[in-house]
This record gives structure tokens, C-alpha cells and sequence, in this order.
């Protein structure tokens, strides 16, 4: 893609368990430029989860008819369910200079990447197999079996860590909140965007 956006594109990918969802939602709530995609998905909701704000719920029926349409930036199947990205939401609020992260595996990254030239990736690790353990069992949310399902999935998805831009080990949350902070903020006040950004300070200030 060959489009000049004043908003950056943040891949942030992790194994399930790692935290990411918390940190994106730490990181919305620390800053005001940045806002998150809400993918569509196929799976159910689960308990207190809106539809439009976490997921954009659809059947499998409609998925198929958006990715006929060409509607998605990305898509990829994660476990038994399918996920996608709007690629003209994310394009309006790049063009409108907000920033805006992408919550998705290797393989979504992967396509984003080849469409995307600008994006900036981050991959987010736990401190330990034993930890994301841990944190899949804390969670209350899935069976033994779908655990030990997650954590044989959690080692394919960590082994692409190389691929990306950024890699973040999630030892201590605000540490790594900050850490996230840095390299967005950092990314923000590249001489290209602040170039567009500041267009009449600079022109002010060099008469």
C-alpha cells in the first residue's frame, strides 16, 4: 500500500494469557491519541462483552460475505473461530492522524505487514511458560483441556517472535505499560508525521 497516513499502525501480538488486553486498555486509558480496532469475529460473546465495543459479533455466514467483499485489512482463523480487521476503519483513523492498535496473531500480522509498510509490530511475552500458565488457570475462563490446548498454541504463536519490530517481556504490568508508551510516543514524533502534524508552527517559525 502505497498510503501516507499521519497516524501510526501498531500490531500488538502475544500468546493467550500474556496480558495484551490489559495493556491495550491501560495504554487507552494513559492516552488520548490512540484508539483500538474492534475486530469482527465469529465466536459467542462471552459474559459482559458488547457487541460493537469488544467484538463486532457475526455468523460465520457473514464473515465469508465481508471477505468476499474485500473488506478486511486481515483475517485469520484463531482456534475454531475467525477474526478480522475493517481496513477502511483503520484507514480513516490513520488519515485523521489518530493512531490505532491492532490486537492480532502472527498470521494477521503477517498479511498487515505486506499491505501496511508503515506498521510498527510488538510482540508481548510472558516471563515464563509457568506464568502464562498461571494466568489461563487465574482466569476462570476455560476447561484443563482448553488450557493445555492454548499453551501448545501459545509456544507456535511466541516462535514468530522475530518477525516483529518490538519484543516486550511482561514481567511487571506498569513497567511494561510504560515500555509501550515509550515506543508509541516515540513513533508519534517521527519527523515524517510531525512534518503534516505541525505544517503552520513550522511555517511561523521559519517566516
Amino acid at each position: 500500500m502505497t498510503k501516507t497516513f499521519t497516524g501510526t499502525l501498531f500490531i500488538f501480538s502475544a500468546p493467550s494469557g500474556a496480558g495484551k488486553t490489559s495493556l491495550v486498555k491501560a495504554l487507552l486509558n494513559s492516552t488520548g491519541y490512540i484508539g483500538v480496532s474492534v475486530s469482527h469475529t465469529t465466536r459467542m460473546p462471552r459474559p459482559g462483552e458488547e457487541n460493537g465495543k469488544d467484538y463486532n459479533f457475526v455468523s460465520r455466514e457473514q464473515f465469508q460475505e465481508l471477505i468476499d467483499a474485500g473488506a478486511f485489512l486481515e483475517h485469520a482463523q484463531v482456534f475454531d473461530n475467525f477474526y478480522g480487521t475493517s481496513q477502511d476503519w483503520v484507514e480513516s483513523e490513520l488519515e485523521a492522524g489518530r493512531d490505532v492498535i491492532l490486537e492480532i496473531d502472527w498470521q494477521g500480522a503477517e498479511q498487515v505487514r505486506k499491505q501496511m509498510t508503515g506498521a510498527v509490530s510488538v510482540f508481548i511475552a510472558p516471563p515464563s511458560i509457568e506464568a502464562l500458565q498461571q494466568r489461563l488457570q487465574n482466569r476462570g475462563q476455560d476447561s484443563e483441556d482448553i488450557i493445555a490446548r492454548r499453551m501448545r498454541d501459545a509456544k507456535s504463536e511466541m516462535s514468530h517472535y522475530g518477525e516483529y519490530d518490538y519484543l516486550i517481556i511482561n514481567d511487571d504490568f506498569n513497567n511494561t505499560v510504560e515500555e509501550l508508551r515509550a515506543i508509541i510516543i516515540a513513533r508519534r514524533h517521527r519527523l515524517e508525521a510531525q512534518r503534516i502534524r505541525h505544517a503552520d508552527t513550522l511555517k511561523n517559525l521559519l517566516g
